[in-house]
């Protein structure tokens, strides 16, 4: 194997908090087997016993939120508060799914010359390649409605949250799941990609990056597992003339730089009408040079630093490319002095298509201003993107809003508000960005085989 050990890092201080040895082949099948075992019975236990135990995972989440936010904090950087609501946000996904798991998934009947009706039934082992930067989040957005269905789960985390993988399992197991149900991986990429082809996984998911998924789905289509994939995203936010534009400015900084602006869904392209740019521009880069840089254990701290010195020293040569083909630097973007992986939020004026802000996903803090003269250029430069994740729409007109919607090339819109995830809504996008759905009915149906039955009475 590859790795032969998994280090926990601080990205605020450089200090390796421990380490974890790669598992072996010998634990691999040992883990493999068991999940395959636990499939066979976890699939014939009631919806009541599912959502017993689901709740009882949410309960386990809030008793402890203090304890798993700090374990994401110190593990990615992101500020405390937001590790906070990241925890909250799963019990609140696991209290969605155990209450609505079961009519989600009810049989639909159809009409035919005798009985007929569609039923969903688990496919099995999933295996589930997530990433770090909202290391509890992704998962519980998979593995809840994946463990309601019947399915079992493998967790193959990112290389950097080996402490976040085992935390994991561990609320799984405190919350009473049987064994198999839920285990984590200690194994690098490669090795995941292999075991997309051993007969005991049924299907795999990946929340990563656009080279990952093209791996992933090469190994899936080989050996013709169903898969999900949800990849990059730089997505525009579309600023009409007749918008509200304090609002606009105010969530605009929210959603280019929450989580250290480390987000698939995190504004990246702000596309804004020549009537309203000047004023736009001028309140926006105000707004950023408030936004306080340090400690993100600290309070009030909004900006943490990134997660890895790779995606810093990755950042820097975007801004500094995009730089040198001719866009402006209005604030920010250097690195302060001191230990610990900060960047200071850019932002950046004078972006082009060509330029790698205007390019390539940029993730982490900087954000890319762009001037159009008509609400038709907006939408042209919004889908002149490889990515089409999500879009954030700002207008007065709602009926504008609705016209305007359709002819945008990704999965979510979101009008007047910053893109998000939401359990009540189906999340995924389109092009590069990947396929499939996570949340919503729709989530759960990914991983289910949709069962026609059709019963003649003679």
């Amino acid at each position: 194997m590859s790795q032969t050990a998994f280090h926990s890092v601080n990205p605020a201080t450089e200090e390796t908090l421990a380490s974890f040895p790669a598992h072996d082949e010998k634990r691999i099948e040992k883990r493999l087997e068991s999940a395959d075992a636990g499939f066979r019975s976890w699939r014939k236990t009631s919806f009541d016993e599912r959502r017993r135990l689901l709740d009882q995972s949410a309960a386990v989440l809030r008793g402890q939120e203090e304890r798993w936010a700090r374990i994401i904090t110190q593990e990615m950087g992101k500020p405390l508060e937001e590790g906070l609501a990241e925890i909250r946000k799963c019990a609140w996904n696991c209290d969605y799914y155990a209450h609505f798991a079961e009519s989600f998934l009810a049989p639909r009947s159809y009409p035919s010359a005798g009985e007929s009706y569609v039923q969903h039934t688990a496919l099995g082992v999933v295996l589930a390649i997530m990433p770090w930067n909202y290391p509890f989040w992704q998962v519980f957005r998979f593995a809840a409605p994946a463990l309601m269905a019947g399915n079992t789960v493998l967790l193959k985390h990112a290389a950097n949250v080996p402490q976040c993988a085992l935390a994991l399992e561990e609320i799984f197991e405190a919350a009473g799941f049987p064994r198999g149900c839920f285990q984590s991986l200690l194994i690098p990429g490669d090795r995941a990609s292999q075991l997309i082809g051993d007969s005991r996984i049924a299907a795999v998911t990946l929340t990563g990056s656009e080279q990952a998924g093209m791996a992933v789905a090469a190994a899936a289509g080989r050996a013709l597992k169903k898969s999900v994939l949800e990849l990059g995203g730089s997505d525009p936010f579309i600023v009409l003339e007749d918008a509200e534009l304090e609002k606009a400015v105010k969530v605009g900084v929210q959603a280019r730089f929450q989580n250290t602006g480390q987000s698939c869904i995190a504004a990246k392209r702000f596309i804004v009408l020549d009537a309203v740019y000047a004023r736009f521009e001028e309140c926006f880069v105000e707004e950023t040079r408030q936004l306080k840089l340090g400690d993100p254990l600290e309070p009030g701290t909004r900006l943490g630093p990134l997660a890895r010195s790779d995606l810093r020293e990755d950042l820097e040569r975007q801004v500094a490319g995009s730089l040198a083909a001719g866009a402006r630097l209005l604030t920010g973007g250097r690195r302060p002095p001191g230990k610990g992986f900060f960047y200071e939020p850019a932002v950046l004026a004078a972006v082009t298509p060509q330029m790698p802000a205007g390019r390539e996903e940029v993730f982490g803090p900087a954000a890319a201003l762009f001037r159009v003269g008509t609400a038709e250029e907006a939408i042209q430069l919004a889908n002149q993107s490889d990515y089409g994740l999500g879009c954030s729409l700002w207008t007065s007109d709602l009926q504008r809003a609705r016209r305007v919607a359709p002819g945008i090339e990704t999965g979510q819109v979101f009008v007047n508000q910053m893109v998000a995830s939401d359990p009540r809504l189906p999340f995924g996008g389109i092009k590069k960005s990947g396929y499939g759905r996570e949340l919503s009915d729709l989530g759960i149906r990914e991983f289910v085989n949709t069962q026609t039955v059709s019963i003649s009475a003679g």
